[in-house]
């Protein structure tokens, strides 16, 4: 299980958790789930985009255009800047972003596949109100809180050129798809997802060292080629902060039983998922953007649920008491 790597588009247009991705082209052969134990981490080897799965009837499927058809022009110049913002944001948008993930280390194959919260989904779901700050969001309101929390960085203006360029690849990835219908495959699937155990830091342990260290280290920072990371950091000071949506549980388990390890999603039982999860969130990161100046109220404002773990005590330590020192943004 892996947040995906960052490698060069050539290579890997997308990652995500190995728990989080790593390359835009990787397939998930098919395989029967196992629960972690006994079980050999999979070798990250950037292979085709995964197809989508039909798992609703009513649900209609969709697929988004080539890279190879991105138009000619000033809008396909936006386009492709956009791309690249998505791969290695690092990089091409450095000012906004304070940790060491890139949009894709989530939303996998450049955000083309599936059930790990494909961007061209992401731009029919909007406006729409969201819970976390309880009034309608547009979608570049979405990127900006994107970039506050996921990023651990700093918001970029609504007419910030890197959010123009990531709402023209929004919207071209959007390039005929139905609205007003459900899609197989947007968001991550946790409909009806549920552990059949509560999860278990112990178990989750062991699942992580079977399938997820490879990749993502013995530590969880990941790994780094030349200064940059290839796989990317799952807790401590490069990572999501406790802001971010995948510091929910649901949402953690649901995207890696889809998606992890890498080119293998679907091949870890439910509770291997649940807890491997619950092992990843149990470990700090930087501080919640939204902080009080207290955990508990911290806590109670926005994280009263069971899907989080900030401000609960896990082996002997309360979670966001001690978050990881951010890095300096550029």
């Amino acid at each position: 299980m892996k947040i995906a790597p960052r490698l060069p588009h050539a290579l890997a247009a997308s990652a995500g958790l190995c728990l989080l991705a790593v390359s835009p082209a990787q397939s998930s052969p098919a395989s029967t789930p196992t629960t972690g134990a006994g079980s050999t981490a999979a070798a990250a080897t950037p292979n085709r985009p995964a197809r989508a799965r039909t798992h609703a009837d009513t649900a209609s499927t969709f697929t988004p255009p080539a890279e190879k058809d991105i138009p000619q022009g000033p809008m396909g110049e936006m386009i492709r800047k956009g791309l690249a913002i998505f791969v290695d944001t690092p990089t091409h948008a450095g000012d906004y972003v304070g940790d060491g993930l890139s949009c894709s280390n989530c939303h996998l194959d450049a955000g083309r596949r599936p059930n790990a919260a494909p961007l061209w989904a992401a731009w029919l779901r909007y406006p729409r109100y969201r819970s976390k700050n309880e009034h309608v969001n547009t979608f570049v309101e979405r990127l900006q809180g994107c970039f506050k929390y996921s990023m651990n960085g700093k918001p970029p203006s609504a007419d910030a050129a890197v959010l123009v360029a990531l709402q023209a690849y929004a919207y071209w990835l959007a390039t005929g798809a139905p609205t007003g219908v459900d899609l197989v495959g947007a968001g991550f699937p946790k409909q009806g997802f549920k552990p059949p155990q509560p999860p278990d830091y112990a178990r989750g342990q062991q699942v992580y060292q079977e399938q997820c260290a490879l990749c993502h280290g013995d530590t969880g920072q990941g790994q780094r080629v030349a200064g940059r990371h290839v796989f990317p950091p799952l807790w401590g000071a490069d990572s999501f902060n406790w802001g971010a949506g995948m510091q929910q549980l649901d949402n953690a388990a649901a995207f890696i039983k889809a998606n992890m390890p890498l080119s293998r999603g679907g091949t870890l039982s439910d509770q291997a998922a649940w807890d491997v999860a619950y092992f990843m969130n149990s470990h700090e990161r930087p501080q919640d953007p939204r902080f009080t100046g207290s955990v508990a109220e911290t806590r109670k404002r926005y994280h009263a649920t069971p899907m989080s773990l900030y401000g609960v005590e896990i082996n002997g330590h309360l979670l966001g008491s001690t978050p990881t020192a951010r890095r300096d943004n550029k």
